[in-house]
C-alpha cells in the first residue's frame, strides 16, 4: 500500500510544478507583449513595414450619357448628364529590385530590425486609348496620373526620383485621386484613339521595419532582392524562384504572371495599391528570437519534470532508497527556475550563451543537493549527468524547429525503452507489497 501511496504523492507533486512553470509562462507572455511595444514604438518613430505597389497608369475623362429622370407629369424622361470615369491601365511588364541594407534599433533590452531599401522599379506601358463612338458623348479627356503605393511615406528618404521615356518628372504627394500613401506624378491628356507608349523608372531609398513587401501590378512581373541580412523569411502567396541564403546574406528572385496573381482585380474591386492586395514579402528575422525559444521550452518543462521524478522513482525501487515528496518537489522547483534563468539571462547575452549558464547551473545544484539525498556523490553525479544529457536534447530541439517532432520522438523512445530494460525483470507485485518506499 505504502508504494501506491508514494506513486500518488509523486503525481501529485507533478501536477504542483505546473503552478511555477505556469506563472514562467506568463512572464515570457509579458516580455514578449513588451519586444511588440517595442517595435511599434519605434515604428512610430521611424516607419512601419513597408508595401510597394505600381505603378497603375488612370486616364480619367468626363462624357455625356443619357439618363432617365422622373418626369413632373408623371412616368420618365430621358435627359444627359455629365458623368465622370476613368480608364485604367497597368504595366506591360513591371521590374521591381534593389539592395536592402539592415540595421537595428533598441529600445531598452529589446533590439528590433529596420532596413534601407534602394529600390528601383522599371514599367513599359503600351496603352491604347479608345476612340470617341458617339458623338453625343462629348468625351472630354482629362489628365492621366501615374501612381504607386507606398504603406508608410515617412520612410521614403529623400525625393524619389521619377523619369518617363527618359525625361525626369515632378513626382507629387498621394496616388492622384486616390486618398491612400504613395507618390504620383501628371501626365499630358492624350487624344482619343491614340496610343500611349511609355517606359517608367522610379528609384528611391525606402526605410521600413522588419518586412517589405512587393505587388504585382504588371502583366509580367520580375522582382529581385538581396540583403546583408543572413535570416530572411520569404512569404507572401507567390514562392521565390532559386533563392539563396548563406552567411554573408541572401538573394531571391520573383516571376509572376497577371494570370497567377489577383492583384489587379483586387485594385479595380476598391482595394488599394498597398493593402488588402497579394504581394510577395521578406522578413528580416531573428533566428533565436530569445522569447520564442523560452515559450517552446517550456511547453517540455512538464516532461522534464516527469522524466525526473520517474529516474527518482526508479533509483527508489531499484536500489532501495528513500525519496521524500518534499525532495521530489524542491528538485522540481530547480527545474523550473531553469526557466527563469532562461529567459532573464537571454535578454543580455545571446541565447545559446544563457541556455548553457542556466542548465549548468541547475544541474550542478541539483547534482550538489542529489550527492546527499541518494547518499552518494557517485550517484548524485550520475543523475546530473542524465539531467545534463535531457538537457542538451531540449537544445537540440529548440535549434532545429523542421526536425523537433522527429528529434522528440526518438528521444521519447529511447527514454521509454531505458525504462523498460531496466525494469524487465522487476516484480511489481512483490514491489508494490514489500518495497521500502515510505518517506524518511
Amino acid at each position: 500500500m505504502r508504494f501506491w501511496i508514494k506513486l500518488v504523492f509523486v503525481f501529485a507533486m507533478t501536477l504542483a510544478i505546473l503552478v511555477p512553470l505556469a506563472l514562467i509562462d506568463g512572464v515570457i507572455d509579458d516580455r514578449q507583449r513588451n519586444r511588440a511595444e517595442a517595435v511599434e514604438q519605434i515604428s512610430a518613430t521611424f516607419a512601419d513595414a513597408q508595401v510597394f505597389g505600381g505603378p497603375v497608369l488612370v486616364v480619367p475623362y468626363t462624357e455625356s450619357v443619357e439618363v432617365d429622370v422622373a418626369a413632373a407629369e408623371g412616368g420618365t424622361r430621358k435627359v444627359r448628364r455629365d458623368e465622370q470615369r476613368q480608364w485604367v491601365f497597368f504595366p506591360d511588364a513591371l521590374e521591381v529590385g534593389g539592395p536592402i541594407k539592415p540595421s537595428t534599433r533598441r529600445l531598452g533590452l529589446h533590439a528590433v530590425r529596420v532596413y534601407e531599401w534602394a529600390g528601383r522599379a522599371d514599367a513599359r506601358f503600351a496603352v491604347d486609348i479608345p476612340a470617341t463612338s458617339d458623338p453625343l458623348a462629348n468625351r472630354r479627356i482629362g489628365r492621366p496620373w501615374l501612381s504607386y503605393g507606398v504603406a508608410d511615406v515617412r520612410g521614403l528618404v529623400g525625393a524619389p526620383r521619377l523619369s518617363i521615356n527618359g525625361a525626369p518628372v515632378a513626382v507629387l504627394q498621394g496616388q492622384g485621386a486616390r486618398d491612400e500613401a504613395g507618390v504620383h506624378t501628371r501626365l499630358s491628356a492624350p487624344l482619343p484613339g491614340s496610343r500611349m507608349q511609355l517606359s517608367t523608372r522610379l528609384d528611391l531609398v525606402l526605410g521600413g521595419t522588419e518586412s517589405l513587401s512587393l505587388v504585382p501590378m504588371g502583366q509580367q512581373n520580375r522582382f529581385a532582392l538581396a540583403s546583408s541580412w543572413p535570416h530572411p523569411r520569404l512569404a507572401g502567396k507567390f514562392p521565390a524562384r532559386q533563392p539563396r541564403i548563406g552567411a554573408d546574406g541572401f538573394s531571391a528572385r520573383w516571376e509572376i504572371s497577371a494570370l497567377a496573381a489577383d492583384a489587379q482585380r483586387q485594385y479595380l474591386g476598391g482595394r488599394g495599391l498597398v493593402s488588402g492586395v497579394d504581394a510577395v514579402s521578406v522578413s528580416l528575422v531573428d533566428p533565436v528570437n530569445a522569447y520564442t525559444q523560452a515559450d517552446r521550452a517550456i511547453k517540455y518543462g512538464i516532461l522534464f519534470v516527469l522524466l525526473t521524478f520517474v529516474g527518482f522513482f526508479m533509483l527508489e525501487l531499484l536500489l532501495q532508497l528513500r525519496i521524500h515528496p518534499i525532495q521530489y518537489g524542491l528538485v522540481g522547483l530547480a527545474l523550473s527556475i531553469f526557466f527563469l534563468l532562461l529567459v532573464s539571462l537571454s535578454e543580455h547575452i545571446a541565447f545559446g550563451l544563457a541556455y548553457a549558464l542556466a542548465s549548468t547551473a541547475c544541474v550542478a545544484l541539483i547534482g550538489y543537493y542529489l550527492c546527499h539525498v541518494l547518499g552518494s556523490v557517485l550517484r548524485g553525479v550520475g543523475f546530473a549527468m542524465m539531467l545534463g544529457a535531457l538537457y542538451a536534447a531540449l537544445y537540440g530541439l529548440l535549434i532545429s524547429e523542421d526536425n523537433a517532432l522527429l528529434m522528440g520522438s526518438l528521444l521519447l523512445f529511447v527514454i521509454l525503452a531505458a525504462i523498460m530494460t531496466a525494469t524487465r525483470k522487476v516484480d511489481w507485485y512483490r514491489a508494490g507489497a514489500t518495497a521500502p518506499l515510505a518517506a524518511g
